[in-house]
């Protein structure tokens, strides 16, 4: 079995050891892995805040019936059930900090954020959305962490695509990423280098950060679920690689698996946060 579909049968089974009913992507049609309704998908109901992030967001997770985000194997629905939680509790220097961006006596963490964009150049009309921000207090070293999340998407055949030429012709924008900008070319037009890994998208990330903070005032963490076999480790030395590369540049750039975190958020929260780690803890890992 490969990791998507193992990942697909995971989150199938544990639907059905909570009762929960399952629909096609059609309703009556196709695979049984959405929820009725987005409610049973989520650890808790959506937040307006967060409702609102994605219905301005481009990746249309709310649209459609079923929606993109009742589906059991959703990105977004992880990523929600992992950090919403925080954001409402008020406690969010918690999950910073289980992230690896700051030390545990963080206190500067004060807002995450959904889908948040950053534009890279006015010459472009889109930017791309990074799927968790965590803002900081003034006082912080760094002014934001943010994280891309990864589930069940990066194990399909879909093939990545590389940097587009129009941002390789842009010298201003790799002027302190020199190592980088190497490497982006290196992708431009096509990237054939990586599996699982979708290194332009993350370089377009490290783009609209810099353009709006400064290279040196925001950290990016790559969350991404791991599995076993041959796909883990493809998946593991793409992920180094990359790191090695934005290393050179001065870049905060670091990886981190849902499980690990997870793992991590049990051993210290679970007398205190019982439900949710038990919730988060039954269904990821």
């Amino acid at each position: 079995m490969n990791a998507h579909d193992y990942i697909l049968n995971m989150q199938i089974q544990w639907a059905h050891r909570n009762n929960i009913t399952l629909i096609g992507s059609k309703i009556t049609r196709g695979r049984k892995a959405y929820t009725q309704n987005l409610d049973d998908n989520l650890f808790e109901l959506l937040l307006s805040e967060v409702k609102g992030n994605f219905e301005e967001a481009d990746g249309g997770e709310l649209t459609g019936n079923p929606c993109k985000m009742q589906a059991v194997h959703s990105s977004s629905a992880l990523s929600v059930n992992i950090f919403q939680y925080w954001k409402k509790m008020n406690q969010v220097p918690a999950i910073a900090a289980a992230c690896g961006f700051c030390s545990t006596d963080n206190t500067s963490s004060q807002g995450i954020n959904f889908e948040a964009k950053y534009p890279i150049s006015e010459k472009f009309s889109r930017s791309p959305n990074i799927d968790v921000v965590i803002n900081n207090s003034l006082k912080s070293r760094f002014e934001v962490f943010a994280i891309e999340c990864k589930f069940s998407e990066v194990y399909s055949s879909q093939k990545h695509s590389g940097i587009d030429p129009k941002y390789i012709e842009l010298d201003t924008l790799w002027e302190d990423i020199p190592n980088l900008y190497k490497f982006a070319k290196t992708i431009s037009p096509d990237d054939g280098q990586f599996t699982y890994l979708h290194p332009a998208q993350l370089i377009k990330h490290i783009l609209g950060l810099k353009e709006k903070f400064g290279k040196n005032k925001f950290r990016l963490l790559y969350l991404w679920y791991d599995t076993i076999g041959p796909e883990s480790a493809t998946y593991h030395r793409e992920i180094n690689e990359f790191i090695k590369i934005t290393k050179v540049d001065g870049v905060y750039f670091h990886a981190m698996s849902y499980q690990d975190l997870i793992i991590k958020l049990s051993e210290e929260y679970r007398g205190t946060h019982k439900d949710y780690i038990d919730y988060i803890s039954e269904r990821y890992l």
